[in-house]
C-alpha cells in the first residue's frame, strides 16, 4: 500500500517491505532499497526482547485492526507458533465527555495538572479508577472525588496507627479482612476488574473503621491489618502518603510541629484560650489535630 493508514479491510492491507521514496530513509535489500512496514517493528522487536511467544500484549483498542491483527499474522506466519497469550485494548481517555484533543483546548499534560494544584497521587489513582475497557471520562470534579478517596484512606490509616490495641486481637477483624483480601484478588483475577477490588477496599475500610469506634482493636490487629493495605497498595501504589512527598505550598513540618507543641504545652498548663487560638491557626494552615492518649497527632487536610 501507497500509505500506512487506512480504514477498509483488504488482503493488501499490509506489507512487509515498501519500496524506497524520495525523502525517506531507505535500506538494501534482496527486492530493491526500501523500508519495513510500519507493523514489522513491533513483531520484530518483541521477538527480540520477549521471545516468539509472550503473556501480555498491550495497546489501544484503535490497534486491534489493522495494528495488532496483522502483527499477529505476520508474526504467525513467520515463526508457526501462537504470538501472544493475552491481548489487554485499553479504551479511550476523554475528556469532559468529549475526545481529548488540541482543537478542543481539553489537553491537559501532567504538568498541566500539576500547575492547576492537582496532586499525582490522585491523577494516578483516578487513571486506575476505571476498567481498562471502559472509557475514562476526565474531570476536574472526577479529580476532586479522586482526591476525597484518598483522604478516606490517609484517615483510616491515621486512626489504625493511633488506635489504642486491646488484649488478644484477631477475633472481630480476622473475618472482615479476610473476606476482603478474597474479594480483592477475586475482582482482579476477573479481566482486572479495578472496579471491584476498590469497592471491596472500602467497605473493609468502613468496617474496621466501626471496629476501632467499638474499640475492638486488638494485640497485633495493627500490624496485620496494615500489611493487608500495603498488600492492597502494591497493585495500585497510591494509598501510602508517604511514599508521595509532594509539595502543596503550605507550611513546613517543623512550623506545623512548631505549633503543635505549643499548643500541647498551653493544653497541659490548662490555658484553653491559647489552645484554642493555636488549633485555630493550624486549621487556617489546613492542619487537624487529633488528641489520642499517646500525645497529639496531626495531619493535612
Amino acid at each position: 500500500m501507497a500509505s500506512d493508514e487506512y480504514e477498509k479491510e483488504d488482503v493488501r492491507d499490509f506489507v512487509l517491505w515498501k519500496g524506497a521514496k524520495e525523502g525517506e530513509p531507505a535500506w538494501d535489500s534482496p527486492w530493491g532499497p526500501g523500508r519495513p512496514g510500519w507493523h514489522i517493528e513491533c513483531s520484530a522487536m518483541a521477538m527480540k526482547y520477549l521471545g516468539e511467544t509472550f503473556d501480555i500484549h498491550c495497546g489501544g483498542v484503535d490497534n486491534i485492526f489493522p495494528h495488532h491483527e496483522n502483527e499477529i499474522a505476520q508474526s504467525e506466519g513467520a515463526t508457526g507458533v501462537r504470538f501472544v497469550r493475552y491481548w489487554v485494548h485499553a479504551e479511550h481517555l476523554l475528556v469532559d465527555g468529549e475526545k481529548m484533543s488540541k482543537s478542543l483546548g481539553n489537553q491537559y499534560t501532567l504538568g498541566d495538572l500539576i500547575a492547576r494544584g492537582a496532586r499525582p497521587r490522585a491523577v494516578r489513582y483516578l487513571m486506575q479508577s476505571v476498567h481498562y475497557r471502559q472509557k475514562l471520562n476526565f474531570t476536574f470534579t472526577s479529580l476532586e472525588a479522586a482526591g476525597a478517596a484518598l483522604r478516606r484512606i490517609d484517615d483510616f490509616r491515621f486512626r489504625l496507627e493511633h488506635a489504642a490495641e486491646g488484649g488478644a486481637g484477631g477475633a472481630a477483624l480476622a473475618a472482615p479482612t479476610a473476606a476482603f483480601e478474597e474479594r480483592f484478588d477475586a475482582a482482579l483475577a476477573d479481566d482486572l476488574n479495578v472496579s471491584g477490588a476498590l469497592g471491596a477496599l472500602f467497605e473493609w475500610v468502613r468496617e474496621t473503621n466501626g471496629a476501632i469506634d467499638r474499640g475492638a482493636l486488638g494485640g497485633g490487629d495493627r500490624e496485620r491489618l496494615l500489611a493487608a493495605l500495603a498488600r492492597a497498595d502494591e497493585v495500585f501504589g497510591v494509598f501510602d502518603a508517604a511514599r508521595w512527598p509532594e509539595s502543596s505550598g503550605g507550611p513546613e513540618e517543623a512550623e506545623i510541629e512548631s505549633l503543635v507543641a505549643a499548643r500541647e504545652a498551653a493544653r497541659q498548663s490548662r490555658d484553653w484560650a491559647t489552645a484554642d487560638r493555636l488549633r485555630g491557626e493550624l486549621a487556617a494552615l489546613g492542619v487537624t489535630v487529633e488528641d489520642t492518649p499517646s500525645g497529639p497527632r496531626w495531619k493535612r487536610a
